[in-house]
């Protein structure tokens, strides 16, 4: 369902000569639609005058400059660097005006993807009306004094240091969202607005004034309303939302039951997740569980890498990559954080080599021509996996070969310590990654790309058809000795492998970039072609790409050489 919102707002002085409440809402320009929409609305104070200009300037700021922010920025983020920017600016001219007159309550709410998110100043409201429940979702910065209510604690301008109360939560259709000032709450009371006409947002808001006036507000009545008519997929923010705010489960045990799925077994732990089998006791079908390792519980980056991993697994799930990946299942209120993913039976690539039976050359040629495909369709969506090996490619009992593993994968939307990380496994990850290239000298390690994932594909499609072996041997992260030799052609490992495959295998893990295949679709169409139409073979390596100091080293050993002979000459040859 899209995103849709129904929004109304009144506001009157009633007894008042001037209005100080000040409210607006936006809604995104396209483009920028994973930003949600903003509402806010604030109460100036009138002491010292200037009430309704604090209140119309900060509603203003907040509601305009959020669109300026990164979508990357979680809301609450976002909301205080605009609040604390207007805040200073406040308390500045404040500071030239004794008394201070620029003062101003403020609550601003953000509705993005299934969520919604607070920020709060002073003692304007916002309530929650749900299923027929009203929820306060504020709380009051105002002396605890029937006499002294009016006595505000915190104000935007009031100090240079402002603190600023945040909330956030899930987001249902159908939920209304009621932002108001003293002048309606102070007189009318929450469980009174259920009485009030909700068909519309502009009926409830128009409602709520009028109800405030009738009962004696002596104060200007100011009510926005905010109707959530629709709401979309779960995205990136609602994902490290219930990453940070719910639990990790502790290490289960064969027989324990989560959320209706009971554990079968333990799969894997590698010290940062933890995999289980489970199974849908009411449905009795198969699942894997994915969680962080209890020790992990308190790793904020650690969440919000799973919480990634979980976004970009539902993102996938209505593209054509989605052949070859493992679909990730929706769980309604989860009472912990994790993935729930399908299982599939079957073995992964590593497991089929660690047996010593290799695969026949069709059925490796086959292997890697679906894992080309899946990657060509991960790359148009602006993926880069990162960590393509044997390990993460499993074949399934249905004969489908899936990609496992998008948990370092690279969207752009990444956390920052993802992005950072050097992930992946060293034997795989191409030299480029490591500061090396091949026509020697030092170079600045370059960021992992398509070609990236296509280098892992070739040392994969190399391991298939030699029973394991790598190209270059075991890599240890930041051996660039191991690149200074050409691979060996597969054939001379397995007579069976035809010359045509020799090439692609040899093109794909060629130690120039330029070399090797730039595209997923480029190597697959070669594998597709075969033997009807082989690529020619790569040429090889000079020995001064192979080795920029071989040049020194022959003039050191003819230096040498030359040496001894003259040494022998002087030492035994008659003068």
């Amino acid at each position: 369902m899209a995103f849709e919102i129904d929004i109304g707002f009144t506001s009157l002085a009633g007894t008042k000569e001037v209005n100080e409440d000040f409210a607006a809402a936006m809604l995104p320009e396209p483009g920028h639609e994973a930003l949600g929409a903003i509402a806010a609305i604030a109460d100036g104070v009138s002491m010292g005058g200037m009430g309704r200009e604090a209140a119309q300037t900060t509603v203003t700021s907040v509601v305009r400059d959020y669109f300026g922010t990164p979508e990357t920025w979680d809301a609450t983020v976002a909301l205080d660097r605009i609040i604390g920017a207007q805040n200073s600016w406040l308390a500045g001219v404040n500071r030239r005006r004794q008394p201070a007159c620029g003062l101003t309550t403020l609550t601003a709410l953000v509705l993005r993807g299934q969520g919604y998110s607070l920020a709060h100043v002073g003692d304007t409201r916002a309530y929650l009306m749900r299923e027929g429940e009203v929820t306060q979702l504020t709380h009051d910065h105002a002396m605890d004094h029937p006499d002294m209510s009016h006595k505000l604690l915190r104000a935007v301008g009031a100090e240079d240091r402002l603190v600023v109360d945040y909330s956030q939560g899930e987001m249902h259709v159908g939920d209304v969202f009621v932002l108001v000032s003293d002048g309606v709450h102070g007189v009318l009371p929450a469980r009174h607005f259920k009485t009030l006409p909700t068909d519309t947002a502009q009926a409830l808001s128009e409602s709520l004034v009028q109800a405030a006036l009738q009962k004696g507000s002596n104060d200007n009545a100011t009510a926005l309303v905010v109707r959530v008519l629709g709401v979309e997929e779960a995205g990136l923010h609602d994902e490290n939302r219930a990453a940070q705010q719910l639990p990790v489960p502790p290490k289960l045990k064969v027989g324990d039951v989560i959320d209706g799925y009971s554990v079968t077994a333990r799969v894997a732990d590698n010290g940062i997740n933890v995999l289980y089998q489970v199974r849908d006791t009411a449905t009795r079908k198969l699942h894997a569980l994915k969680t962080l390792h209890p020790s992990r519980a308190h790793d904020a980056e650690e969440r919000a890498m799973l919480a990634h991993e979980s976004w970009l697994a539902k993102r996938m799930r209505t593209s054509r990559a989605a052949e070859n990946l493992v679909a990730v299942n929706d769980v309604p209120s989860p009472t912990a954080f994790y993935l729930l993913y399908d299982w599939h039976g079957g073995e992964t690539l590593q497991q089929v080599l660690d047996r010593k039976q290799p695969p026949a050359v069709l059925q490796a040629v086959n292997a890697v021509t679906q894992v080309a495909r899946a990657l060509g369709r991960l790359h148009r969506q602006g993926v880069i996996h990162r960590d393509v090996k044997p390990a993460n490619l499993h074949q399934g009992e249905d004969g489908v070969l899936r990609l496992l593993d998008l948990g370092v994968a690279l969207t752009g939307r990444e956390p920052e310590a993802a992005r950072l990380l050097h992930a992946g496994t060293p034997s795989y990850i191409n030299p480029e990654q490591w500061g090396w290239r091949a026509q020697g000298g030092e170079a600045p390690p370059e960021a992992p790309d398509a070609q990236s994932d296509l280098f892992a594909l070739g040392v994969t499609l190399y391991q298939l058809l030699t029973g394991g072996k790598l190209p270059y041997g075991d890599v240890l992260p930041y051996q660039a000795g191991r690149y200074w030799r050409d691979p060996i052609a597969p054939s001379r490992h397995n007579p069976e492998v035809p010359i045509w495959l020799d090439h692609i295998a040899l093109k794909a893990v060629a130690r120039d970039k330029r070399q090797r295949f730039e595209t997923a679709e480029e190597m697959l169409l070669a594998l597709e072609r075969g033997a009807s139409r082989p690529l020619t073979a790569p040429a090889a390596s000079p020995l001064i790409h192979r080795d920029p100091a071989a040049l020194w080293k022959i003039a050191v050993g003819v230096s040498v050489l030359f040496n001894v002979l003259l040494v022998y000459w002087l030492l035994f040859l008659p003068k």
